[in-house]
This record gives structure tokens, C-alpha cells and sequence, in this order.
């Protein structure tokens, strides 16, 4: 599927880690950071310094964010502890200690936490899909913006295409490994759909159902209206290109005028 795996980067990993495979697979995180650095700059007309990653897992981009620059700092949030202490043994230890001092983690609900005032606030790799209620959704919105800084901006990602309401399990061969996107059904009452990512080790057994994700998947225009109700003033779509390949090239550029791709990624960026 075009684009839902975001980074095409090799590992050379012959062990299975389930959360480093996820990271070569699915994230980009240097071409994250540039993207937040040069949209909130073409937007604000300066330099963003503080970063909150939602959902953050493993908190990798937050790392990365912190090593962009001297002044930056990060703080990440997620509920479950396990990828956080991942990141803790991990990431963490790669970075100096200067660094370190600027990332700081929150384990806890983006819904009910106690944020940090920060200038762009990120919720990435669709994870606010879990959110499957209009007034849930809303709330969390409303929750970001009321947490951002007077130029804030919250910067999300959305995905879709006819392919996405098919049965299909997508495959994608890295050295090392192959990454399956794997989607077992969709219902178009509700929106809803249940995806896994699958991993096989070199020409080992496939390791099925890995990560699991049961999400509503919602729409450009309903996402861009339930910003503007939670009191966003902007919303503006940033369409990724395609390649010769006819997949995603990974630049995006801000529109208003998509493609009818059978499956395409953009992000929504806000302005408070």
C-alpha cells in the first residue's frame, strides 16, 4: 500500500526484535524532523523548539528531535510502559547527556495527563485512530491545542484509498527481514478495520500478528472539520508524491487537491 511504510531504510538484524523491526520498517524519524522543522518555519516564520510526541512508543523521534539541535526539547506520552522502556535501554543510552536531560517521558493518558506547553505536538503512524468517537476525538483535539503554545501547531498523519476497505495484506522485502501490512476487514457502517504487521526473519517462519491495531478510519474532510471544532484556526493538507513506481516518494507538499490513489498517506498540520 502506497506509503504506509514510510521509511526504506536496511538492517542488517538477524535477531527478532519486534520493536527495532517495527522502527526499520515503518519509521523515518530524521526525515520526521525535518519535515516538523521546515513545515512549522514555513508556517511560523521561526524555529520550533519544543516537540510533544504523542503516542509515542518507543519515543525514537523524540530522540532524534533532541539531537537536531542544542535547543530542543522533547516529551514523550504513551500509556503502555513496555516500548517506553525499550526506548529507555535503547535509544536513550545513544544519545549524550545533554540530550538525555531534554527528552522527558510521560507514561500515562493523552486524555487525562497533565501535558507540557510545547510548540508543535505530533501524533503519527495513524495512532490516533483508536479513537473511534466523534466526541472522543474532539476532545482529545481540543486537549492538544489547549496545550500548545501561542504559535503551536499539531501535526497529524491519515492514510485511505478504495484499497484500504479491501482484505489485503501488503508485503514489503527490507535485508534482513520482510514487513507484512496485513488488513483483515473493514466495515463501511462503521468505519472500522482491524490491521497487523507481520515480520519474517531472513527465510525463517513468518511471525505473525506482531503489533495489532483495531481503528476507525476517518477521513480528510471529517478530521479537518472536527479540528476547526475543537478550535483549531487552520488546517492545511500536506498530499505526499508518487514515484515512477507509482508508490509514495516520501516529500510531501501542501494542497487542496488530492489524487484518487487506491491508497495514499497525507498529514493534516493545525494552527492554533
Amino acid at each position: 500500500m502506497k506509503g504506509l511504510s514510510k521509511n526504506h531504510r536496511k538492517t542488517d538484524s538477524p535477531v527478532f526484535d519486534k520493536y527495532e523491526l517495527y522502527t526499520e520498517a515503518v519509521q523515518s524519524t530524521e526525515t520526521d524532523v525535518e519535515f516538523i522543522h521546515n513545515t512549522y518555519k514555513e508556517l511560523r516564520n521561526r524555529e520550533a523548539q519544543t516537540l510533544r510526541e504523542d503516542f509515542c512508543g518507543t519515543f525514537a523521534l523524540s530522540c532524534e528531535w533532541v539531537k537536531a539541535a542544542k535547543t530542543h526539547k522533547a516529551y514523550g506520552v504513551d500509556l503502555d510502559p513496555e516500548p517506553m522502556e525499550y526506548g529507555r535501554a535503547k535509544y536513550l543510552p545513544r544519545l549524550t547527556p545533554d540530550q538525555q536531560k531534554r527528552v522527558q517521558l510521560i507514561e500515562g493518558d493523552v486524555l487525562k495527563s497533565n501535558l507540557p506547553k510545547v510548540d508543535v505536538t505530533l501524533a503519527v503512524n495513524f495512532s490516533y485512530f483508536l479513537f473511534k468517537k466523534r466526541e472522543q476525538l474532539r476532545t482529545y483535539f481540543a486537549r492538544v491545542l489547549n496545550s500548545l503554545n501561542d504559535k503551536g501547531i499539531f501535526i497529524i498523519d491519515v492514510f485511505g484509498g478504495g484499497q484500504c476497505h479491501d482484505a489485503i495484506e501488503d508485503r514489503i522485502k527490507h535485508k534482513g527481514f520482510t514487513y507484512y501490512w496485513d488488513q483483515t476487514g473493514f466495515d463501511p457502517v462503521t468505519n472500522e478495520a482491524v490491521f497487523h504487521i507481520h515480520f519474517k526473519i531472513g527465510n525463517g517462519e513468518k511471525i505473525e500478528r506482531v503489533f495489532t491495531y483495531d481503528w476507525r478510519l476517518w477521513s480528510i474532510p471529517e478530521l479537518r472539520e472536527i479540528l476547526a471544532e475543537a478550535g483549531f484556526k487552520k488546517t492545511h493538507v500536506y498530499w505526499e508524491g508518487t514515484n515512477k513506481d507509482g508508490g509514495g516518494n516520501g516529500e510531501f507538499t501542501r494542497t487542496e487537491k488530492g489524487e484518487p490513489c487506491l491508497s495514499w498517506i497525507a498529514y493534516i498540520v493545525s494552527e492554533k
